[in-house]
């Protein structure tokens, strides 16, 4: 669990802001197909290392795209999540959500999925290949977000928690003219 910049301590004891089925499916209702394929992967815990997420990311192109690293370990990445579960069901009709889920132990992954369950998978990613890899280029901190445009162009890099969903907003709105 080395490189942890901005990573430390054990986070406040946050709750879950997960909206409801209901509220989820009303929010979703006429997602473009390609988002519709996220969604119905809501909290999976995906394998393929960084194959896989380079290719999911190529399948989004023609859609912004916002990709969090977390892990469950990390107390500002539980602070965060609450943040996500907002967010990407507020802007999820229009902005692709990825997780990336770095040097975590699965079950510890799973089961912090279970207590914070968000609207689209994550990635797994033990030994931080995604992370260093030419993609993602997220190596050292938690949890970090990077924005990618609809033609797939990384353009923006956030070093450490969201605090608020209005902050999450801004720059999704301000990185991806978004909404």
């Amino acid at each position: 669990m080395g490189g942890l910049a901005a990573c430390g301590g054990d986070g406040g004891v946050q709750r879950s802001q997960a909206p409801s089925a209901s509220a989820v499916r009303t929010a979703f209702r006429g997602s473009p197909a390609s988002l519709t394929g996220l969604h119905a992967q809501a909290d999976r815990l995906l394998s393929g290392g960084e194959r896989a997420f380079a290719a999911r990311l190529r399948s989004l192109r023609g859609r912004p795209v916002v990709v969090n690293k977390w892990a469950s370990w990390c107390g500002p990445c539980q602070d965060e999540f609450p943040v996500f579960q907002q967010v990407a069901v507020a802007d999820g009709r229009r902005v692709a959500f990825l997780g990336v889920d770095g040097q975590d132990a699965t079950p510890a992954a799973r089961s912090f999925l279970r207590r914070f369950p968000v609207t689209y998978p994550s990635y797994l990613d033990p030994r931080s290949a995604i992370a260093n890899g030419p993609v993602l280029q997220a190596p050292q901190l938690f949890p970090q977000t990077v924005y990618y445009d609809a033609s797939g162009r990384r353009v923006y890099d956030h070093a450490g928690p969201y605090q608020s969903a209005a902050a999450l907003e801004r720059d999704i709105r301000f990185y991806l003219q978004a909404g």
